[in-house]
């Protein structure tokens, strides 16, 4: 009963509250501005990201209306726009060459459901822990296909076959030294620039759409023969599951997890970003993977594909003064008006204009200045972005983003161990009891203090060697009180610097171990041989105590005074 009530209570917190609708009433006349301006700025991407996916422009469209209408509304972000994007896509490109477009659908179906899952996990905290260098490279690798995904069509040349990217892109340039299409060439290169240097100049103007329709009206008015997106549809196809193979389910499993990790990646990624864009404005990341779980589990069943977040129809939303879902869900309103009132003339689009608006989103994307300072901050930053970004060229985003992950954890650890010191420390303000000045210059002769700071960790070696290189003295008091951490690597190699000090006849006390740090030490023997002798000591001074009873003992030093001879630590 209470583990229903639980599983009920959870998917409360995940759906719309009255707080979201209350917003939506607050200014609509900027949210229909703003729909409007996004629906006019998604139309051409919708369309060549969805040829660009394999499955056509009415797929694209088709995700544009269903999952951005679900995702605005059951998200977790007032402000983000979704629909389908160029990094999506170019996961898909290889699902669609190895399964078709049922497999496709099956994948994005399955995706919705493991968001879905990772909703009810809250695991959208744990986007916060993706360092910004493989951000950056993942970003510009993504750019860097998505424009060489276009060259087919701004060349004017069939998509040849092949999941290299790369592969892929230089067969069509032979392909077009082969037999030249300047027109498309032309179409592509005029959009693309004039996309661009609009930007430039009136950054509120909608270029994407005038240079297309314009490309669209010249094609037509001059008879050019060129690639157009052909026949839509009228309408949303009916919602069908026939696309689903129970049998063949078990091998999209792979796929469907590389979808939905690229969905929560580039979703919440775009979130984050409208946050910092708008004004007290927080999304919620759980929500954010609810939301887009349930538009990827819906909308494969009207034929579309897999939809994210877009970051860049999300920017120009917060641009054009969104204050709440509703502007968002007036731009997929708008899209499917469009796709039952005017498809008949959007299937006369040229390719090569849609090449040519992918073309410039993809120079967009390229943000140079911040590339510059990420390589310029530290090594280890740069090398991860240049990873990321290779990794995204050569393999898939998600196998990409982990090696990234992978990478940056590893540098970032490897600076972490290096910073984890040994100093030699002065027994005078830890002697216990009074002592002579003669006395005190035989103890520091043949006593000496360390003290280790920072993280014990596998790369502790560099100073732990130093340390079993003391020479000319006869006890070694190791103090633990600075460890924050200790792995296995770490406690081997004090343990080997231990042993090596006692071979050379130097005793060895320890003072100062945090309460944690007694497992792992215990655990590998590095202590449990000086707690049996009793050179394990809560303090420095009893420590201190215990080494100046020792010297008395051997003789090296003479009894001045009472000497404490009980070598039992008090705790340890």
């Amino acid at each position: 009963m209470s583990a229903g009530f639980g599983v009920w209570r959870r998917t409360r917190s995940l759906l719309p509250a009255r707080t979201d609708l209350a917003a939506m009433s607050r200014q609509p006349r900027r949210d229909l501005v703003a729909g409007l301006t996004v629906a006019i700025v998604a139309l051409p991407l919708a369309l060549g990201f969805g040829i660009s996916s394999g499955l056509g422009a009415a797929a694209g469209l088709t995700t544009a209306v269903v999952a951005g209408a679900l995702a605005a509304f059951f998200g977790g972000s007032g402000l983000q726009v979704s629909g389908p994007t160029g990094a999506m896509t170019v996961v898909l490109v290889p699902i669609m060459h190895a399964h078709g477009a049922a497999g496709v659908l099956a994948v994005g179906l399955m995706a919705g459901l493991i968001l879905i899952g990772l909703a009810y996990a809250r695991a959208g905290r744990y986007m916060a822990y993706v360092p910004a260098s493989v951000v950056e490279g993942f970003t510009l690798g993504i750019a860097c296909v998505i424009g060489l995904q276009q060259l087919p069509a701004a060349l004017g040349v069939a998509t040849p076959h092949g999941d290299q990217i790369i592969v892929v892109a230089a067969r069509s340039i032979a392909s077009f030294a082969a037999n030249p299409n300047w027109t498309a060439v032309a179409i592509a290169g005029i959009v693309a620039l004039t996309i661009l240097a609009g930007a430039r100049i009136r950054p509120v103007v909608p270029f994407s759409i005038l240079a297309v329709a314009a490309a669209a009206v010249i094609v037509e008015l001059a008879g050019l023969n060129v690639a157009r997106i052909g026949t839509l549809p009228t309408g949303l196809a009916a919602p069908s599951l026939s696309f689903i193979d129970p049998a063949a389910l078990g091998s999209f499993a792979g796929a469907a997890l590389a979808v939905a990790a690229l969905a929560a990646l580039e979703s919440l990624l775009s979130a984050a970003v409208a946050d910092g864009m708008g004004v007290n404005h927080r999304h919620d990341p759980d929500r954010e993977l609810f939301g887009q779980g349930l538009a990827n589990l819906i909308t494969p069943l009207f034929g579309g594909v897999p939809a994210t977040g877009a970051i860049a129809r999300t920017a120009v939303n917060v641009r054009s003064g969104a204050g709440s879902r509703l502007a968002a869900l007036v731009h997929a309103a708008l899209l499917a008006a469009i796709i039952y009132t005017a498809a008949p003339l959007v299937g006369k689009i040229p390719l090569a204009a849609l090449a040519g608006v992918l073309l410039a989103t993809s120079v967009r994307m390229v943000e140079v200045g911040s590339i510059r300072a990420m390589t310029r901050a530290t090594r280890s930053d740069a090398i991860v972005l240049i990873l990321t970004a290779a990794a995204t060229l050569a393999l898939d985003l998600v196998k990409a983003v982990l090696l990234g992950l992978v990478v940056a954890g590893a540098l970032a650890l490897r600076a972490v161990a290096r910073a984890a010191r040994i100093r030699q420390m002065p027994l005078h303000p830890d002697l216990p009891g009074d002592h002579t000045a003669e006395e005190r210059a035989l103890l520091d002769e043949h006593i000496v203090a360390y003290r280790i700071d920072g993280p014990l960790l596998f790369a502790a070696h560099r100073f732990l060697l130093e340390l079993s290189e003391v020479a000319h003295v006869s006890i070694v008091i190791l103090r633990m009180s600075a460890v924050s951490a200790i792995d296995a690597s770490g406690a081997l190699v004090l343990k080997d610097a231990i042993e090596k000090l006692q071979h050379r006849g130097i005793t060895v006390f320890m003072s100062g171990i945090r309460p944690g740090h007694h497992r792992t030490l215990d655990a590998l023997d590095v202590t449990n041989n000086l707690v049996r002798t009793g050179h394990v000591f809560t303090t420095t001074p009893e420590a201190i105590n215990a080494a100046r009873s020792h010297l008395h003992q051997t003789g090296v030093l003479q009894p001045t005074g009472p000497v404490t001879t009980d070598k039992t630590p008090p705790a340890a």
